[in-house]
């Protein structure tokens, strides 16, 4: 039986977007592995967060998950901003869309 959060659609967009950024971050020039890494950190944490949120029972806490993967996601933005302005993606490139 799956757990409860594997059948949220937040969830499952989270993990699809983690996978197409950890394909992304794979193809980045060495020079820049250190800006990968931190990439698929953030990108990972988004549905880790949100698995690790929907297990607390109580709200406060389940909320507290939850903010911290919307901070996470933010942080991807501005990591792919990054990566942009390095060279590591393309303009044209329409990522979690």
């Amino acid at each position: 039986m799956p757990f409860l959060f594997e059948k949220l659609l937040v969830y499952q967009k989270a993990v699809e977007f983690a996978v197409e950024i950890g394909s992304y971050a794979d193809e980045f020039p060495r020079r820049t592995r250190s800006l990968a890494d931190q990439l698929n950190r953030a990108a990972i944490s988004v549905p880790a967060n949100i698995a690790e949120g929907n297990g607390r029972w109580g709200k406060l806490d389940r909320r507290n998950y939850f903010i911290i993967a919307r901070g996470s996601l933010q942080e991807c933005v501005a990591l792919v901003e990054i990566a942009r302005r390095r060279g590591c993606l393309a303009e044209s490139k329409e990522i979690g869309r």
